[in-house]
């Protein structure tokens, strides 16, 4: 018996893990798929009162009880844009400790939203696209600054910069430059390949006296993207700093529903059973 279940990181903010479930439902309406929405941290702290009444409850207790019920296989779909830590470390170490104890349970992990070594698929940058066209009523060639969390992880970064060249050529004509941030970054030299930071960049001569559409490469609202969040805070301190200069960011990717039908395509392919981030065959498929 096989579970489908869509996969976030996790945030103590109720809007995130509400529209995780949004998205699991609309998967589900458009494969006929019974999909269930879950994360690997943090929301399992949230009040249910703040999530419907319905308590979340995160990836490793979930795959216990599901397990303790009889299903045999649990196919994660992430989402995530790119190969975190959090997929690659953290997600795998959990789930082989449920399976210790439920050997007849295997695992496949599609891939994450973006696949930089596949062949182009334009979709995610056409709906950072049209997010940020949403936000360029009466500006004239506006300059675009496309940001993430920032990583650890070279690859994370790699994908941001991937979309950030797609986004530059959709946009070619109706803006004045794309460029690319991030939020934060670990200290040291082996972390160098996040930068440039967004509070250095919002500062730099290039966007003063411009106005800057901040494309947001987050999925679902948190403390970092979420309204009060950290971003909103850079912002804030960049204009205050800078009179002459106009921040508008758009809405994430995941409250556009454009991203859906990426979703279907990497669990149409996750269901043929390639390509895969992951597969951990049960005791029983291994031995």
């Amino acid at each position: 018996m096989q579970k489908i279940l869509l996969v976030d990181n996790g945030s103590l903010r109720p809007q995130a893990t509400l529209n995780l479930r949004r998205l699991a439902h609309a998967l589900g309406q458009a494969t006929g798929e019974a999909i269930e929405a879950t994360s690997l941290l943090h929301s399992y702290k949230i009040p249910p009162e703040k999530l419907d009444g319905h308590k979340a409850v995160t990836l490793g207790p979930l795959a216990e009880r599901l397990a303790a019920k009889g299903v045999t296989e649990l196919l994660i779909l992430p989402f995530f844009f790119g190969p975190s830590q959090a997929l690659t470390h953290y997600l795998p170490e959990r789930l082989a400790e449920v399976q210790a104890s439920y050997p007849q349970l295997g695992v496949k992990v599609a891939l994450p939203l973006v696949d930089t070594q596949a062949p182009v698929d334009l979709r995610l940058a056409q709906l950072l696209a049209e997010n940020a066209r949403e936000r360029m009523e009466e500006l004239s060639q506006p300059k675009v600054v496309l940001v993430d969390h920032g990583s650890p992880i070279p690859e994370v970064t790699a994908v941001r910069n991937y979309l950030a060249g797609q986004l530059s050529v959709l946009l070619a004509d109706e803006v004045s430059s794309v460029s690319f941030a991030s939020m934060e970054r670990r200290d040291g030299e082996a972390y160098r390949f996040n930068e440039p930071l967004l509070v250095d960049l919002l500062a730099s001569p290039n966007l003063a006296h411009c106005d800057v559409i901040l494309s947001m490469l987050f999925l679902s609202p948190g403390r970092h993207a979420g309204e009060g969040g950290d971003i909103a805070g850079i912002c804030e301190q960049a204009k205050a700093r800078a009179p002459g200069l106009s921040v508008t960011a758009t809405r994430l990717v995941g409250e556009n529903d454009a991203i859906v039908d990426l979703l279907v395509t990497r669990l149409r392919q996750a269901l043929a059973g390639k390509p895969l981030l992951a597969e951990m065959p049960s005791a029983s498929a291994s031995s």
